[in-house]
Order: C-alpha cells, then sequence, then structure tokens
C-alpha cells in the first residue's frame, strides 16, 4: 500500500479502516483530500476490499472541518478556491458512488468540512459525544463541500436551514433523530460498532452490494416511475451474475451461500 502522510489505511477481514490524521483538529486541507482521493482509489481497485471504514485519528475529534487558514488565502486567488472546492466536491461524489460500502465512524467534532464528508458516506455510526454543524455562516461565508445540498436530503430543508443559517452544533441524540445517523454508541464504541456492521455487508455478495448502491443513488433523484426503471435494470444485471445463481441454488438446497463476488 502507498504511505501518506494525512490518511492511515489498515486492512482486515476484507475491510479497510482510513484514518483522517491531521493534529490537532484532522482539518480537511488540500493535501488532507489529495491524500483522502487517492486512498479511496486504492481501496476501490483493490479487489481484497469490500467495505471502507473512514475515520479520525485521536479521542475527540473526528475533522473539524475545512482548514481556515487555507481558506483565508485562497480567497486572494479564486481560480485556487475554484480549484479546491471542485476536488472536494469530486472526491465527495466519488465516495457516494464507489460502489463498495462507505461507513464513517465519528469520534468527536464533526464539523464543516467534516460534516459534509459524512454526508457523502452511504452509512453513519457516531459517539454518544460526538457534536455537529455547519458553522460556515459564522465566517460570512457558506458551506462549499456539498452541505446546502446533501443536508436538505438527508434532514429535510426546513431542519438543514436551520442549521445552516444558525451555525448550531447539535448532539449526536439530536443528529440521530432528524435522519443525520444511522446509530449512535457509547464512546470509544463507534469503530467497533462500525467494523461491525461492514462484517454483515462484507458476508454478502460484492455483486448485490454494488448494484443495491447503484440502484439507489441512481434512482433517488429522480421521479419514482423512473427510479423503478433502474430498479429492474440492476435487478436484470445482478441476476446474470454467478453469485446470484449460488444464492438462489443455495437457499433451494438449504445451504449456506458461498459467494465470490462475481
Amino acid at each position: 500500500m502507498t504511505d501518506r502522510q494525512f490518511v492511515k489505511i489498515s486492512i482486515e477481514d476484507r475491510i479497510a479502516v482510513l484514518t483522517i490524521d491531521n493534529p490537532p483538529a484532522n482539518s480537511l486541507k488540500s493535501p488532507v483530500l489529495a491524500d483522502l482521493d487517492s486512498a479511496i482509489d486504492e481501496m476501490a481497485a483493490n479487489p481484497e476490499v469490500k467495505a471502507i471504514i473512514i475515520t479520525g485519528a485521536g479521542q475527540f475529534m473526528f475533522v473539524a472541518g475545512a482548514d481556515i487558514g487555507e481558506i483565508g488565502d485562497l480567497l486572494k486567488t479564486p481560480d485556487k478556491f475554484d480549484e479546491v472546492l471542485n476536488v472536494a466536491k469530486n472526491i465527495f461524489w466519488k465516495i457516494e458512488h464507489l460502489g463498495k460500502p462507505v461507513i464513517v465512524a465519528i469520534n468527536g467534532m464533526c464539523l464543516g468540512g467534516g460534516n459534509e464528508l459524512i454526508m457523502s458516506c452511504h452509512m453513519r455510526i457516531a459517539s454518544d459525544r460526538a457534536r455537529f454543524g455547519q458553522p460556515e455562516i459564522n465566517l460570512g461565508i457558506i458551506p462549499g463541500f456539498g452541505g446546502t445540498q446533501r443536508l436538505p436530503r438527508l434532514v429535510g430543508k426546513g431542519k438543514a436551514l436551520e442549521l445552516l443559517l444558525t451555525g448550531d452544533m447539535i448532539s449526536a441524540q439530536e443528529a440521530q433523530r432528524i435522519g443525520l445517523l444511522n446509530k449512535v454508541v457509547p464512546q470509544g464504541e463507534e469503530l467497533k460498532a462500525a467494523k461491525d456492521l461492514a462484517k454483515k455487508i462484507v458476508a454478502k455478495s460484492g455483486k448485490s452490494v454494488q448494484f443495491c448502491i447503484e440502484a439507489v443513488y441512481e434512482g433517488y433523484e429522480l421521479p419514482l416511475t423512473d427510479g423503478l426503471d433502474v430498479e429492474i435494470a440492476k435487478f436484470i444485471g445482478v441476476a446474470h451474475t454467478h453469485d446470484a445463481v449460488e444464492g438462489i441454488t443455495a437457499f433451494l438446497e438449504k445451504r449456506q451461500a458461498k459467494f465470490e463476488d462475481r
């Protein structure tokens, strides 16, 4: 595996854990985004990896957001600022459409760009001490890594606008209540909970997992009738795979399926 300064990778049981490590706040400055981008590409291409977990180094900080100092410098060079925003946009879009499940284990403060990162992941598990928010409005700016678009899709326009326009932070419990999180666990158990969830998914056929993710994300923004057509196309596509035949045969023969991800 490639050595990276800001993103560490470990692989076990076909699950890759990507740890963002940029102390003290794990801020998403440009080199961190570059490391994350290349790490995602490497894990996407690795046939031994069936699920990815993203987390933050340290006990109480997931990602505090973008690097404010870097933003200040970039405001003086609009062309470079636009480039950074598009880099983040492309990375987060890549995560959403990866075809392998991406679960985020949120171990602490999750603000600004950190909150935008977790919203691009497929599932979100957080420590009960984690805090969430989009505080950009307090700096006289707005989110630039997708916050104004993904947050309303997850929690609804009214609640999203409240968070975006006040810059208020919310607890993990409130984040789960409004639909931002899948699960909240005691501090220190978030990574284990994410791994437990990943293990359940890794036991399935990689092909059916991929087609299911594609069906959800390709159909989500379409009218229902068009989305149903997407689902039918994906069903037909997966039905011709080796694992579909194996899964159905194993069910009829009352035995455990042996998936080969093909």
